[in-house]
């Protein structure tokens, strides 16, 4: 029976794509509120496939998957956009837009909301002052660095105050100070309630953070989540089942 605290459940979920073999296979597995997780795991290993099912990217092949109480397999498709506005998403390549400047980039996700003009512009450059770019809000992607960019990149993630937010490898293309920069914002984030799910190559960052719970993957499937990888070691990783 899941918990009150429960956001995301999967119980044996599997993935393929298109008629090939499951790149993800028996997935169970609870993500809890206000917890802070680590996926991480070999190239290959399916960490990319695992968060796109997380931020309702792809459905699974097979198995139940249920996000803030509702079971994801059976919404009809026209309600997915409601659930995915309690979503924040952050990936690796930044995926700003171009032509629009960091305050715009930013202000993206409230607009697509109907937000107003007056009542967005105090919440963007509070934002943006946060992830301490607030005199480069007229800046175009291209003028920043690639940490400028993945800062505004979570800027806009958490904007619409996500309940759930994911990180594809946040920190690949950054230099290690900045990486540990990027890791704190998480934090801090996470300090204020949501929910966060980082995923990374990196094992020297799981340490970055004393009270995370790691999920390792390998080849697809969860490997020993209560194994060496897990700090503190008195912690459980994740809530998994057989």
């Amino acid at each position: 029976m899941a918990g009150a605290d429960d956001i995301v459940r999967f119980d044996n979920v599997g993935l393929r794509y298109g008629t090939g073999t499951e790149v993800l296979g028996d997935l169970s597995f609870t993500l809890h509120a206000g917890r802070f997780y680590f996926l991480t795991g070999a190239s290959g290993a399916g960490k990319t496939s695992l968060l796109k099912l997380l931020y309702l990217a792809q459905r699974p092949s097979r198995g139940a998957i249920r996000m803030f109480g509702t079971d994801v397999i059976m919404l009809p498709r026209e309600r997915l956009p409601a659930l995915r506005r309690r979503l924040g998403v952050v990936f690796q390549d930044f995926r700003l837009v171009p032509h629009l400047s960091a305050f715009d980039n930013v202000a993206l996700p409230l607009r697509l909301s109907g937000v107003s003009e007056d009542e967005l512009r105090q919440p963007v450059a509070d934002m943006l002052d946060w992830v301490g770019l607030g005199a480069r809000s007229d800046a175009r992607p291209a003028t920043l660095s690639g940490g400028e960019q993945q800062r505004v990149a979570i800027a806009r993630a958490v904007i619409a105050r996500p309940e759930l937010l994911v990180a594809d490898e946040p920190t690949g293309n950054v230099d290690p100070e900045m990486a540990l920069k990027l890791l704190r914002l998480f934090e801090s984030l996470n300090r204020l309630g949501t929910t966060v799910v980082v995923a990374t190559h990196d094992v020297t960052l799981l340490r970055k953070v004393p009270d995370s719970l790691i999920m390792r993957l390998d080849g697809g499937r969860l490997s020993d989540p209560t194994g060496a990888l897990r700090y503190p070691p008195r912690r459980e990783a994740a809530t998994v089942r057989a």
